[in-house]
């Protein structure tokens, strides 16, 4: 529960730290993202979830 509790905090630190330092830049992002097709977003978060597991099986092992 601690490590799950950990990457929960460190998520909002990288957050954190992508509007302190580029608002605009993660802004605009924003907007890309509302524009985007529902397949692409399922396609860029199917990726995503797929190479975050694949990283964490890696480093525990």
């Amino acid at each position: 529960m601690k490590d799950l509790l950990a990457a929960l905090c460190l998520v909002a630190v990288i957050e954190g730290l992508f509007l302190f330092a580029a608002p605009a830049a993660w802004k605009r992002m924003a907007e890309q993202l509302l524009d985007a097709p529902l397949p692409a977003l399922r396609r860029m978060g199917a990726i995503a979830l797929a190479a975050g597991l694949v990283m964490l099986w890696w480093l525990r092992h």
